[in-house]
């Protein structure tokens, strides 16, 4: 297995640029995780280190050696797609073997790559069934067991669960983290839209947006420390809130106060950089608390309420054109709409951005 380099890398297609100055090392047996809004690019960079898409500056090297014109059968790379392309007229066990018989592979060997395959993704009841008596999880099965017999350097998965429903795409998720877990020293590349797999099944987590790498990081950081305001409000489910704040004090802490009287220390020393006199106030809405004591960090008014059983959602009414504010209660709250409500939170769990949504705390 394999390490892998993207150093100053670009796509361009004509005059219009995808992806400028892609940075990024990969260290064997990680599982890294593109993730981003659509048309970020990600699948775009996926299909470059498979050798389906040219490049257009800079360099590729999988175990330092250069990949940039090296077509993509001979990349030792395996990649899954979003749909099956599996062959309707083979079973199971001739579309796993299919790649390794047009490699004159010998019988034996293919026969010990397909049984190891099957026991590790658990379709060795399946094997001489045909695509069409599966179900959508085990084909995906079947295309993910279709790479693993070819022992490939680097595994790419592009959003390989998007065609599966809710039920069947938690179940996949689990079977990709056992995967991983069985083989540590597999290097893996995934992209996808959905935050959940990226939190749940990356070592690291590659932030894309606009061509650019936002920051990279495991999940927890990228959660709890975002590098800007487009990585706070893209990883974590709903948003983390942003408010228009000002400065009053700086010293061991600094001292912001938020619309409508609230105010609220932050653990942020003055040293870490210029601070503008308004800045950007962040807090996650399961961070938030009611409170009725004098201290408060938010004051609105309740205009929607989500009672879901384990949480209760709350929407606040936004004032003078702002953006809607969430707050996510642990457990029951009976609010009705149109109260009004004081919240707070702990001052670890608050978030300071510059004029240019850049993050003291990452600093």
């Amino acid at each position: 297995m394999s390490s892998l380099s993207l150093k100053d890398v670009c796509k361009s297609y004509g005059t219009v640029e995808v992806l400028r100055d892609i940075n990024l090392e990969i260290e064997q047996g990680e599982l890294i995780v593109f993730v981003g809004p659509s048309g970020c690019g990600k699948s775009t960079l996926l299909r470059m280190i498979a050798g389906l898409e040219t490049i257009s500056g800079g360099t590729l090297e999988i175990d330092g050696e250069r990949m940039n014109d090296v077509p993509p059968a001979q990349r030792g790379i395996a990649m899954v797609f979003q749909t099956y392309a599996l062959y309707p007229h083979m079973t199971v066990r001739d579309n796993m073997a299919f790649g390794m018989k047009i490699a004159k592979k010998p019988k034996a060997e293919i026969d010990a790559a397909i049984a190891n395959a099957a026991r590790i993704l658990q379709l060795e009841p399946y094997l001489d069934r045909l695509p069409k008596a599966l179900s959508g999880g085990q084909r995906q099965r079947v295309a993910i067991g279709r790479a693993i017999v070819r022992d490939p350097k680097v595994f790419l998965f592009d959003e390989p669960l998007s065609n599966l429903d809710a039920a069947l795409r938690v179940a996949t998720r689990i079977e990709i983290a056992q995967l991983k877990e069985s083989m540590p020293e597999s290097t893996m590349i995934y992209v996808t839209h959905d935050q959940v797999e990226a939190m749940t099944l990356a070592s690291r987590i590659v932030v894309l947006h606009g061509g650019d790498i936002e920051q990279v990081g495991a999940p927890l950081e990228l959660y709890e420390r975002p590098a800007n305001t487009f990585v706070a409000q893209f990883i974590g489910s709903p948003a983390m809130n942003l408010l228009e704040a000002r400065v009053s004090a700086t010293g061991e802490t600094t001292s912001v106060e938020a619309p409508d009287g609230g105010r609220a220390q932050v653990p942020i020393a003055s040293q870490t950089g210029d601070m503008d006199s308004t800045v950007r106030l962040g807090v996650r809405p399961e961070d938030l608390t009611i409170t009725d004591g004098e201290q408060f960090l938010i004051s609105a008014e309740v205009e929607i309420v989500e009672a879901l059983g384990e949480t209760t959602v709350l929407y606040f009414k936004p004032k003078d054109g702002g953006h809607a504010l969430i707050a996510k209660l642990p457990g029951i709250h009976k609010i009705a709409k149109g109260t009004n409500l004081r919240l707070t939170a702990e001052p670890e769990k608050l978030h300071l951005f510059d004029g240019q949504g850049k993050s003291f705390l990452y600093r």
